[in-house]
């Protein structure tokens, strides 16, 4: 019939509406998976209440970092100190709280570098043939056969004393431990992004665009790139938790900030001494690191499956 609306007939044999299926945005799909991750989403929430302690805490919290007071070292937790004291009477709330930020900040800086430089390295190998692509994924493999932590620990022993004495300690370690952990992290991106480039290049997608002329650089930034994020976001997480815990590694062996900047690891070498008397004092920062870092492995894997396109949820 002429101007009736499409569907199908009922019993009385009047026309039932169409429901149409709901759409949603690659955003809003992404999103709606990952809300059904419920480890991912724990994950998440966990973090967020750590960043914001961190950021508000000590606006809450105005306790010296450094105010020393030995008739209440080594107090356990009570309602004056929370989390108790340290061998020099320091509230370890108030150094926690302020090193929560350094450690945090540290793992974030230094997973944008890592991203940065693998996606950029990772992009010209997969979209150039022949030599370039083969000198950069040789300095790649050259990068991952070298070992880390003592070049780690080298390279900080070395350059420390001069940064320190150019920018001023907080800053001079911070640069220098973010730029170190940075450019140890990018070859698993590098390979990711060139894996990735390698396949969608030859996409009918890609294809089409090349075919109507556009350019190269076109292709990478409108085409390519964009579909590639996916695994590098989640990479991008798992960097995050790895420099965490490098920049723990290295104030645990000494080489890291100096000892009246309290990162969690510095707190953590600073107690090890009286685990038998204090365990407080290495609980809590370490508590700490395992919670970061296991929330953030855990929103990896949520981001891994919310961005998944084969993944059915």
């Amino acid at each position: 019939m002429a101007g009736s609306t499409p569907g199908s007939l009922t019993a009385n044999g009047a026309h039932a509406p169409v429901r149409r299926a709901r759409s949603y945005s690659p955003w809003a799909e992404a999103w709606r998976r990952f809300r059904r991750h419920r480890l991912a989403v724990a994950g998440a929430v966990i973090l967020v209440i750590m960043a914001l302690a961190v950021l508000i805490g000590p606006l809450l919290w105005q306790v010296p970092i450094n105010e020393i007071d030995f008739s209440a070292k080594l107090e356990r937790p009570s309602w004056r100190h929370p989390l108790g004291t340290d061998d020099l009477g320091q509230d370890i709330l108030a150094r926690m709280l302020y090193g929560g930020r350094i450690s945090l900040a540290v793992g974030l800086a230094a997973m944008l570098i890592a991203v940065v430089v693998g996606t950029t390295i990772g992009a010209i190998a997969g979209v150039s043939r022949g030599s370039v692509d083969a000198a950069l994924m040789w300095l790649t493999d050259l990068f991952l056969s070298l070992p880390q932590l003592p070049l780690l620990l080298l390279i900080i022993y070395l350059f420390r004393d001069s940064l320190r004495a150019l920018v001023g300690p907080e800053i001079g370690m911070f640069v220098l431990i973010v730029v170190v952990i940075g450019g140890f992290r990018w070859m698993p991106v590098a390979r990711l992004v060139r894996a990735q480039f390698l396949s969608l290049r030859e996409k009918e997608f890609v294809e089409a665009a090349r075919a109507l002329g556009a350019t190269t650089t076109r292709q990478v930034t409108r085409h390519i790139l964009p579909n590639s994020l996916g695994p590098v976001i989640v990479a991008g997480t798992i960097d995050v938790a790895a420099a965490i815990i490098a920049e723990s590694t290295l104030s645990f062996l000494g080489l890291g900030f100096p000892p009246d900047i309290p990162t969690w690891g510095r707190i953590l070498y600073d107690a090890k001494d009286h685990l038998d008397i204090a365990p407080h004092w290495a609980l809590f920062p370490g508590g700490a690191i395992f919670l970061a870092v296991l929330s953030i492995n855990y929103i990896g894997d949520g981001l891994r499956d919310a961005l998944d396109p084969r993944q059915v949820m």
